[in-house]
């Protein structure tokens, strides 16, 4: 059974967890942003020539 703890104690706790952690620096944050953004343009790009493609082939069958 788990032991109750006072909140004095839990934020106590909490803190020390906190300062555990680590955090990254201002230059990796930016960095990775810039990559999610890069990476997320290029997959867009893909599906966009994707479904050209495929409307493409679809538009051959049909005859349309």
């Amino acid at each position: 059974m788990a032991t109750k703890t006072n909140p004095v104690q839990f934020i106590q706790q909490v803190r020390a967890e906190v300062a555990k952690v680590s955090w990254p620096t201002r230059r990796e944050v930016m960095l990775t942003t810039v990559m999610v953004f890069i990476m997320a343009a290029l997959t867009s790009a893909f599906f966009a020539l994707v479904d050209m493609a495929i409307r493409f082939g679809l538009r051959m069958i049909v005859g349309a």
